[in-house]
């Protein structure tokens, strides 16, 4: 991202939390899939919603308004008090066991109610596992991981 681009990134976020009433800072950084933004706020938790809901509707909402600014679409990843590095260790955990349970049980497991975000990480961890690998099946809210032995 140029600084031009920086400066509209920059500009969209914070008139979209000014409008939200929503007090905080926040950093920007690019990211291998477009970029990261790094919010610190006391109002953490009205941001973040339940199981993380507002936190990925407003990512989506950014990455739009952005993408009308620039013409382009920028995938926006957002941390908020550490929710994202946390539930990425729980990822990190999850996808160890099922693994081990995919061996062990020589069977498919499906993990539901993943948002994108998550399936995404879970791939990324079993994409060169030797033992099992990992699929997205179904559509919306109906799409589930599943992690089956490999063959």
């Amino acid at each position: 991202m140029d600084k031009k681009e920086k400066k509209i990134i920059e500009s969209t976020i914070s008139e979209l939390l000014k409008l939200l009433d929503i007090d905080g800072t926040f950093e920007i950084a690019d990211a291998e899939e477009g970029i990261d933004v790094v919010l610190d706020t006391k109002d953490s938790g009205l941001v973040i919603g339940y199981h993380g809901d507002t936190l990925e509707s407003l990512q989506l909402v950014i990455s739009l308004c952005i993408a009308k600014r620039l013409d382009k679409f920028i995938r926006v990843s957002i941390e908020v008090g550490d929710y994202k590095k946390n539930r990425t260790e729980w990822l990190k955990s999850l996808a160890q066991t099922t693994k081990e349970r995919v061996i062990s049980e020589k069977k498919e497991i499906a993990l539901p109610e993943l948002k994108s975000w998550e399936r995404r990480i879970v791939h990324m961890l079993l994409k060169d596992d030797g033992d099992v690998v990992s699929q997205s099946q179904g559509e919306g809210r109906d799409r589930v991981l599943v992690v089956s032995p490999k063959l």
